[in-house]
């Protein structure tokens, strides 16, 4: 008989156990300032690659066919607070209901929180782009993250929504400028930026969705009752680590930009 060859396994590529889903609340304009909403908000939600494959998908794909009967519909923050599309409930107690087990899901899915709010009413940078501004914050502490957990020898992929070729052509500039080196820390960063059609029925897109909004009222209306950013506030990366989730966030997975006068820079 002939020689058979072995089959050759693949070489591993060298990816983090991590992945980023990306998105912002608010618009990144200057010119003209939501009075109502003067931020700009942009979230880093942080998974564990096992965890989301195995618990955060399935969750959020149940709760789908659960609701919908199908699992093609994207979970929108905007559609489903101002009750558009297929979002149009039955009773205040229908949304109550639903809303109530998205929030579970969010509580329940491990994941780490990295957030950049802009004022854009203070900002001294006019001439700034208070996206880009937020993305550099955002990935100089996902570095921090990666570091602490032994990663940032490897790949860690950064997914973001498409909004437009030129906007998207900028935010990749943007994005390998600080990665190549542009950053606090004068040396490369190991992400790689990944662009997704708005269409994308990412989960990990859509839980990003959902928290960016909560971040942003947090402090355009600070004694507003909140309780999408409460449970939000032990996901945040912080000081302390796991063991003291919830405090020590401010200034560190959380930043605020101009920083207000009680944060203490790090």
């Amino acid at each position: 008989m002939p020689n058979v060859p072995a089959e050759r396994e693949l070489p591993e590529r060298q990816f983090s156990k991590f992945v980023v889903y990306v998105d912002e609340s608010g618009d990144h304009g200057l010119e003209s300032i939501d009075p109502n909403y003067p931020v700009f908000v942009l979230a880093f939600c942080v998974f564990h690659k096992n965890h989301y494959a195995q618990r955060v998908v399935p969750s959020i794909e149940a709760f789908k066919f659960k609701h919908f009967g199908h699992d093609l519909v994207v979970l929108h923050e905007t559609d489903i607070r101002k009750e558009k599309g297929r979002f149009r409930f039955d009773s205040r107690q229908h949304k109550e209901l639903f809303l109530n087990e998205l929030t579970s899901i969010i509580e329940t899915s491990n994941f780490i929180l990295i957030g950049c709010i802009i004022d854009k009413h203070r900002l001294r940078e006019r001439s700034s782009n208070p996206y880009h501004l937020a993305l550099g914050f955002c990935l100089e502490t996902l570095y921090e993250l990666v570091e602490e957990k032994q990663q940032e020898a490897m790949t860690t992929h950064v997914v973001v929504e498409c909004r437009g070729k030129r906007e998207d052509n900028e935010l990749e500039l943007e994005f390998r400028r600080v990665c190549a080196g542009e950053n606090k820390f004068g040396r490369p960063l190991p992400f790689e930026i990944v662009f997704a059609d708005k269409k994308t029925n990412s989960s990990g897109l859509q839980l990003a969705d959902l928290v960016a909004r909560p971040i942003g009222l947090s402090v355009v209306k600070p004694g507003q009752p909140n309780r999408a950013f409460e449970l939000l506030t032990r996901k945040f990366f912080c000081s302390g680590g796991r063991m003291q989730v919830g405090v020590g966030f401010e200034g560190w997975g959380l930043k605020i930009h101009p920083p207000l006068e009680s944060e203490r820079p790090r």
